[in-house]
C-alpha cells in the first residue's frame, strides 16, 4: 500500500488496534452516542469508506499506541471522513482550521 509507506514503523503498529473487538465494539457506539452527526460539520453521517459524509471515528487526541487513549469514549468523536481527511489532518500537522457558522472551513 503505498499510504502505509508514508507512515512511521510505529504508526503502522498503532494501525492493528483498528482490527481489535474493542475497537470494532467502540466503533458503533460513539456513532450512535454522536447521533450519526458529524461534530465537526454537523452533517449526517453515511456508511461506507469512500464518500466525503462517511462516518469515521476520530481521536481527539492522538493516542500514539496508548490503549487506555485509544478507548476512552471521551477521546473519540464521530466525524465526517471530508472533515477527518482535511481539517483534522491539517490540525494535526500544526494548521489551525477555524469553522464559520455554517459548519464549513474558513
Amino acid at each position: 500500500m503505498r499510504r502505509d509507506r508514508a507512515r512511521s514503523k510505529d504508526a503502522l503498529e498503532y494501525r492493528k488496534l483498528y482490527k481489535t473487538a474493542t475497537w470494532k465494539a467502540i466503533r458503533p457506539v460513539i456513532l450512535a452516542r454522536d447521533l450519526l452527526t458529524c461534530q465537526r460539520c454537523k452533517t449526517p453521517l453515511t456508511q461506507g469508506r469512500s464518500r466525503p459524509t462517511d462516518a469515521v471515528v476520530n481521536h481527539k487526541r492522538k493516542h500514539q499506541g496508548d490503549w487506555e487513549l485509544f478507548t476512552d469514549p471521551d477521546n473519540l468523536e464521530a466525524v465526517c471522513k471530508q472533515c477527518h481527511d482535511s481539517a483534522i489532518q491539517s490540525e494535526e500537522r500544526g494548521k489551525r482550521i477555524t469553522f464559520g457558522l455554517d459548519g464549513w472551513p474558513t
